[in-house]
Order: structure tokens, then C-alpha cells, then sequence
């Protein structure tokens, strides 16, 4: 079994034009400060895949200054407006392709990653708050999840 953490950026800045570029606010950055500093204390993060948005990625980085990964991968797949399939997709191949790698972060966006956990966890489609983080269990033979819990900042 693996272990997927699904987690949303924290609180970002207003919508404005240029979606992509809205960066964390003062709470954002203490969320994404907080859920990294819980990740720490359950989870050895060995992999991750990171939104190449600038929330997300702060989010990331927040989550990176208590512990770094090994496999670190910017994915354009995770973006709000993505694919949840071709991104579980992407992320079950990686998972074959990375044996030695136990537990995965994805770090994205609503509604991605609601769908993310459907796909994973079929009927389960939790909301999530800024900088929440699902826990699942993945099973690499049956290519299924069971969802543990949902952590909140």
C-alpha cells in the first residue's frame, strides 16, 4: 500500500485576470505552514507533484521547509481546469515507475482535487478548505484508494 495526500493550496489571493499568478495571503501562508508542519509529524513525504500555479507552489514550498521529498515534479496536469483522470494516470504510472517511493503529496486546486480523490476513491468527492489535505491508502494491484480522513489547517 501507498499513501496518496491530496492537498489544497492555502488561502490565495482574490480572482483576478491572470488566475495562474494569485499568490497566498498572510493566512494562506500560516495554513500551508501549519498542514506542513502536521505532514511532519505523520508523514514522510517521498514524492511529490506540485501545480505550477504560485499558490501552489508557495503551498509546496511551505510544506517543503519541514521536510524535503526526493522526487519534487511541477504538473501541468493538476491545474483547475485539469484532467482528473489523465492526472491519476500520470501519478499511478509514476507510482509504478517509483517503487522505492511509499508516499505521494499532490498539491492543487478545487475542483481538481475533489475529482482526484473520486477517481481514486469512487463515490467519495470531499469538499476541501484551503490547505486541506485528504489522506488515502492505495492499493498499486487493485489501482483503488480508500479514503482515510480529511485534515484541516
Amino acid at each position: 500500500m501507498k499513501t496518496i495526500l491530496i492537498m489544497r493550496h492555502g488561502e490565495a489571493q482574490a480572482m483576478q485576470a491572470d488566475d495562474a499568478s494569485r499568490a497566498l495571503t498572510q493566512l494562506g501562508l500560516k495554513q500551508a505552514k501549519d498542514m506542513g508542519q502536521w505532514l511532519e509529524q505523520h508523514f514522510k513525504i517521498d514524492a511529490a507533484l506540485v501545480s505550477p500555479y504560485t499558490r501552489a507552489q508557495q503551498t509546496a514550498e511551505q510544506v517543503f521547509s519541514f521536510q524535503s521529498p526526493q522526487f519534487v515534479e511541477t504538473c501541468a496536469d493538476i491545474v483547475p481546469s485539469g484532467s482528473a483522470n489523465t492526472a491519476t494516470d500520470y501519478l499511478e504510472t509514476l507510482i509504478s515507475m517509483h517503487p522505492e517511493h511509499q508516499t505521494w503529496l499532490l498539491v492543487a486546486h478545487m475542483p481538481i482535487v475533489s475529482y482526484l480523490v473520486d477517481c481514486l476513491c469512487p463515490d467519495t468527492m470531499p469538499i476541501f478548505s484551503t490547505a486541506a489535505v485528504a489522506v488515502l491508502e492505495y492499493s498499486e494491484e487493485t489501482g483503488r484508494a480508500e479514503f482515510i480522513s480529511m485534515q484541516l489547517p
